[in-house]
């Protein structure tokens, strides 16, 4: 299987993140386990690298972090999106759609989607 560079995977995070938010709250475990499966693990975020992102992104106000008990009585960090984020998420997407439509032009690389 191919390898997506750090840089690259880094800029993709934010949008990642957001776009699973939007479906539904949840804990740093489950988003990475669903990045990895929604992406056919193209991408994967090891829980390392994703929290300082959820860190960054609650401190932008784009996603609010709350601790709950999950059914197994485990104490976790849900992250919701907030309104900011919602707003947020239209223009990355945008944005990654123009990246990938010129890369395309340049390079015949594709938008997956």
């Amino acid at each position: 299987m191919v390898r997506i560079d750090a840089q690259i995977k880094r800029g993709s995070a934010e949008l990642a993140i957001l776009a699973l938010l939007n479906q539904q709250p949840s804990h740093g475990y489950e988003i990475s386990k669903r990045i990895a499966q929604q992406t056919g693990g193209i991408l994967q975020f090891n829980l390392a690298s994703l929290y300082p992102l959820l860190y960054r992104l609650e401190k932008r106000g784009w996603v609010k972090g709350k601790w709950e008990e999950a059914k197994s009585g485990r104490k976790r960090r849900y992250y919701h999106l907030t309104r900011a984020g919602k707003k947020q998420l239209a223009p990355l997407r945008e944005e990654w759609g123009l990246f990938f439509r010129a890369l395309h032009r340049i390079a015949g690389v594709a938008n997956a989607g």
